[in-house]
């Protein structure tokens, strides 16, 4: 919400012709940017599958699991992961009227069946929401494969796109078996 706002105050400040180029790339940004039809990340139109499903370096049999392409986007940046990941669109929020329906928690549990995953992360953010979701996919996830959770390296509330690379290497490191 910060850098919304600041973005905004920024825009206001901007003539408005600056402004205006900048709502026509957000625009085109929308209309060339889709989900990837296997993990949910962002690729571009045209493109079924995003840039880390089609690397074929990629270990396929490790499977980190975050609430929003963002997420993604922080491991990537990071450079210590190189397995596939799973992007859920959200997280478990009955007060907001988000359910298990709502999230792509169906296609992860297939996916691990079909894929014959070996390890299932769940890198969602440490409050509540977050753990309600971890603790929902678990449950579905055990029978199948072995399931883990980043450590709590992370400041409880913070969300993983903040994370700086050490801090979020640190949580990859000391993830638990759930």
């Amino acid at each position: 919400r910060k850098t919304a706002q600041r973005l905004a105050l920024y825009v206001v400040k901007r003539p408005r012709e600056e402004a205006e180029l900048l709502a026509k790339a957000l625009i085109a940004a929308k209309d060339q940017i889709e989900h990837c039809a296997t993990c949910y990340n962002f690729t571009q139109k045209g493109e079924p599958l995003c840039e880390v499903c089609r690397d074929t370096r990629r270990d396929q049999q490790f499977l980190c699991v975050v609430a929003e392409a963002s997420d993604v986007l922080a491991f990537e940046m990071s450079q210590f992961y190189s397995g596939a990941y799973h992007v859920l669109g959200g997280v478990l929020s009955p007060q907001d009227g988000v359910l298990p329906e709502d999230l792509h928690i169906d296609t992860l549990v297939e996916r691990v069946r079909q894929q014959g995953v070996q390890e299932v992360m769940l890198a969602l953010n440490a409050n509540a929401e977050g753990d309600a979701t971890a603790h929902f996919i678990a449950q579905q996830l055990m029978p199948l494969t072995k399931v883990s959770r980043l450590a709590r390296g992370l400041p409880v509330g913070a969300d993983l796109d903040l994370a700086d690379s050490v801090t979020l290497s640190l949580a990859f490191a000391g993830r638990s078996s759930l």
